[in-house]
């Protein structure tokens, strides 16, 4: 079905702004125009798409799913012109970039740092992403490559994994769960207490579901949270243990706000690894940061 492209510019617009006027406006367009084109977009794909009232313009179920298509191949069009209109060097362009918090902290920010004091004009947008979401992003050309953490396992073409730093985890547990730090538990020990981690659709759970399985055991934890800056203040006020990268812990062991509770299992390494789609040409600007980033590369 070859649907004429100006028609579904049109969609996107009626279905960004909900409204007829505003789509006709940025558009540079008319109202009675942008209504004939949807009446002949609905006409080809034999379905209805928006619905409109006095309060403006709704999306039928059809016109979401559409939209969900539309959305993203507009966001890739224009990162595309923005990539080829400021790709004359690298001290223009834009990056785009999917980060886990593990990988944010302990690696990413200290390479922005750098690359940001030697290319000032390009401009960085950042996706906090779990690793999961950003290799999703990844895949549908939202971001130019992820920086995510993860177990030491292959991923499948089109993505390519470079490793870039190794780290450890660290059980830490509130003030008072003190006395679990005058010795080394076992793993089955932890299940006589309340365990926090992060999400199940996240990398880390999985991470640690395997872990517990390896042992025997069932990684089953009693609060569940989205982020690891969610995570440490809930066990630094008692809700329970969690694992967390050592460098997230730092400050609030030395201020005796948790304690560290050591395990005679030997906990398995992550990486920070820099993931990157085979099919995708990345931006000067893009490149450069990869570059930096690969020194790091174990």
């Amino acid at each position: 079905m070859a649907v004429n492209y100006e028609y579904y510019r049109c969609f996107y617009y009626v279905a960004k702004y909900k409204n007829l006027t505003k789509a006709a406006s940025a558009m540079m367009s008319s109202q009675p125009n942008v209504t004939r084109v949807m009446h002949n977009l609905e006409y080809e794909l034999g379905c209805r798409l928006i619905t409109r009232s006095n309060r403006g313009v709704t999306l039928t179920e059809e016109g979401e799913r559409l939209y969900q298509h539309v959305a993203v191949a507009f966001e890739h069009l224009r990162q595309a012109e923005e990539q080829l209109t400021r790709s004359g060097g690298p001290q223009e362009g834009c990056v785009y970039i999917g980060a886990s918090e593990a990988a944010l902290h302990g690696l990413l920010l200290d390479v922005l740092c750098r690359f940001h004091q030697e290319y000032p004009a390009i401009r960085i947008k950042i996706r906090n992403d779990t690793a999961l979401r950003a290799l999703q992003a990844l895949r549908s050309g939202q971001i130019d490559f992820a920086v995510v953490a993860m177990p030491e396992e292959p991923l499948q073409r089109p993505f390519k994994r470079t490793d870039l730093k190794p780290f450890r985890d660290i059980l830490v547990g509130g003030r008072i769960f003190a006395e679990l730090a005058a010795r080394p538990l076992c793993l089955t020990d932890l299940n006589h207490y309340p365990m926090i981690s992060l999400a199940r659709d996240t990398a880390a759970f999985a991470f640690y579901s395997d872990f517990y399985m390896e042992h025997g055991l069932e990684f089953d934890p009693d609060v569940e949270v989205a982020t690891t800056d969610l995570l440490l203040p809930m066990v630094e006020n008692g809700l329970g243990l969690g694992f967390v990268p050592e460098e997230f812990a730092v400050e609030a062991l030395r201020a005796g706000r948790v304690v560290r509770i050591h395990l005679k299992e030997t906990l398995p390494e992550r990486r920070i690894c820099l993931v990157e789609d085979t099919r995708s040409t990345l931006s000067t600007a893009a490149r450069t940061l990869r570059q930096m980033l690969c020194a790091y590369s174990i």
